[in-house]
C-alpha cells in the first residue's frame, strides 16, 4: 500500500526527493502558481514556515500551470518569483499537473485520501493538504483559505 512517505518528487533544482525525508514532520503540500490572485499567499506560507519549522512544520510547494495558465515560466522563472518576490525558503518542486491522467503521484494520493467538494479533483491553485508526522493526510484547505486562517489547525497538529 502506498503512503505519503513512499512517494517521490523532483525539486525545482532537478533533485529527486523522497517524501520519507519528511517523516516525523508536519507537511503542508500546496499547488502554487506565480501569476494567480492567490499568489500573495506565498508570503503567509513563508511566515508560517519560519515560525514553525523548528517545531517540525515543512511546506512543500508544487507549481502547477493547469489553472488559467498561471504558472507559464521555467524553473528559473518560478524560483525567481518565489525567492525574490516572496522570500520563499521552503522546498519548491518542479512544475506538475494535479488533475487528470498526468497528475503527479503526490496529488493523486492526497486527492484519494482527502477528496474535497469536487471529489477527486483540485479546483484551483493554492489548494493545500496537511499531512501528519506519520504520513497520514489530516486536512484539505480550499484555495481561498489563507495561511493565517490555517495557523490554529497547524499548531494543534504540531501539538505545541
Amino acid at each position: 500500500m502506498t503512503t505519503f512517505h513512499h512517494l517521490e518528487a523532483t525539486s525545482l533544482r532537478g533533485e529527486l526527493i523522497s517524501m520519507s525525508d519528511y517523516a516525523g514532520k508536519l507537511v503542508l503540500v500546496v499547488n502554487t502558481a506565480s501569476q494567480c490572485g492567490f499568489t500573495p499567499q506565498y508570503a503567509g506560507l513563508e511566515a508560517l514556515y519560519k515560525k514553525y519549522a523548528s517545531q517540525g512544520l515543512v511546506i512543500l510547494g508544487f507549481p502547477c500551470n493547469q489553472f488559467g495558465k498561471q504558472e507559464p515560466g521555467s524553473a528559473d522563472d518560478i524560483a525567481q518569483t518565489c525567492h525574490i518576490n516572496y522570500g520563499v525558503s521552503f522546498p519548491m518542486f518542479e512544475k506538475v499537473e494535479v488533475n487528470g491522467a498526468g497528475a503527479h503521484p503526490v496529488f493523486r494520493y492526497l486527492k484519494d485520501e482527502l477528496p474535497g467538494i469536487l471529489g477527486g479533483r483540485i479546483k484551483w491553485n493554492f489548494t493545500k493538504f496537511l499531512v501528519g508526522r506519520d504520513g497520514k493526510p489530516l486536512k484539505r484547505f480550499a484555495p481561498f483559505t489563507t495561511p493565517e486562517k490555517m495557523e490554529g489547525t497547524i499548531v494543534a497538529a504540531l501539538k505545541i
